[in-house]
């Protein structure tokens, strides 16, 4: 695939998928209504296979992988969804799977991509250090790199996501996506302002991790030391591609604080009773800040794009224990 991502692309890329994954549910907020004066509805990506929104993107590109590809086997880099996502494909497929993670990565998902049969390379001091590390990995392996967010197959992969949203609310107004390196915005976008062009797409990043932020405002990928408690979200720049995508289709770029993004982690697991990860709350937290203007009777969806949290630092959340 070639060019910008296309509506037919998410089309292509969600058949490829067949019924490999969970169509995961969309559900009604009315705290949140209540707050916004908007019609809420969250999707709940946390209860997609592996616990993520990640093997959408993952297993579509993996589908595409020449025979000979597949024989020498796969790589990819993460702070951890893509990283179980790409591992879990592999296994699908009888694939041979090399993850590159950081040191600092979570433990719970160090050993969840282990759990699905990968091989865990943890050398990489920082996530910046961990993109070089899987480069020289690849260039003496010679696998298939499977890149985490940033490929043209990945993003109309995630953006299978957005179909069902739009199915399932087609009148959606607006759609509120947590972002880390944009492989999912970029694809939400794709398929959601395809069938309403008219819709607002808001990238919602974490004050100390907004790499598409500051790429959007630069023109271009600008490198970052990405620092937040949503994981999921420190990617150390945004995608190439990515941002080809959202320089034309994200209506809104906001950040939320760390503070925020807790409040909203725990307003998801008292009232709504969804385990969310930090990442997965961020969305939310840009509601509950105010972050998102206009919503007034407006309908609105706000992805929770996973549950992949370390009962420690989910413990410490929820006790309000900011340390």
């Amino acid at each position: 695939m070639t060019g910008p991502v296309t509506p037919d692309d998410v089309v292509r890329a969600s058949a490829m998928l067949g019924n490999r994954l969970h169509r995961t549910p969309l559900l009604s907020s009315a705290t949140l209504s209540r707050l916004t004066g908007a019609r809420v509805f969250l999707k709940a990506e946390l209860f997609q296979r592996t616990g993520s929104f990640k093997p959408r993107g993952m297993l579509a590109r993996i589908a595409v992988l020449s025979p000979e590809e597949r024989r020498r086997g796969v790589i990819t880099i993460s702070a951890g969804n893509a990283a179980a996502a790409v591992a879990y494909g592999a296994a699908l497929e009888g694939l041979d799977c090399l993850v590159v993670m950081a040191r600092g990565a979570s433990a719970q998902k160090v050993e969840a991509t282990r759990g699905y049969g990968a091989h865990v390379d943890l050398e990489a001091e920082t996530p910046d250090e961990a993109f070089a590390r899987v480069e020289e990995l690849r260039e003496a392996s010679g696998r298939a790199f499977v890149h985490p967010f940033d490929d043209d197959i990945v993003i109309a992969g995630q953006g299978s996501l957005g179909l069902e949203v739009v199915e399932d609310r087609p009148d959606v107004e607006a759609i509120v996506v947590p972002v880390g390196g944009g492989g999912l915005i970029a694809g939400v976008a794709v398929a959601v302002r395809g069938a309403r062009p008219d819709a607002r797409v808001v990238a919602v990043e974490p004050e100390g991790s907004a790499a598409l932020r500051d790429a959007l405002q630069a023109g271009e990928p600008v490198r970052i030391v990405p620092r937040s408690i949503a994981d999921g979200l420190n990617a150390p720049f945004a995608g190439e591609r990515c941002l080809a995508v959202c320089r034309e289709l994200v209506t809104d770029s906001v950040t939320v604080s760390e503070d925020e993004i807790r409040e909203a982690f725990r307003f998801l697991y008292a009232r709504a009773k969804l385990a969310a990860e930090p990442a997965g709350a961020a969305g939310v937290a840009a509601l509950l800040a105010g972050r998102v203007p206009d919503l007034e009777g407006k309908t609105v969806v706000v992805v929770v794009s996973g549950g992949n949290v370390a009962a420690d630092t989910a413990s410490a959340i929820l006790a309000g224990d900011e340390g």
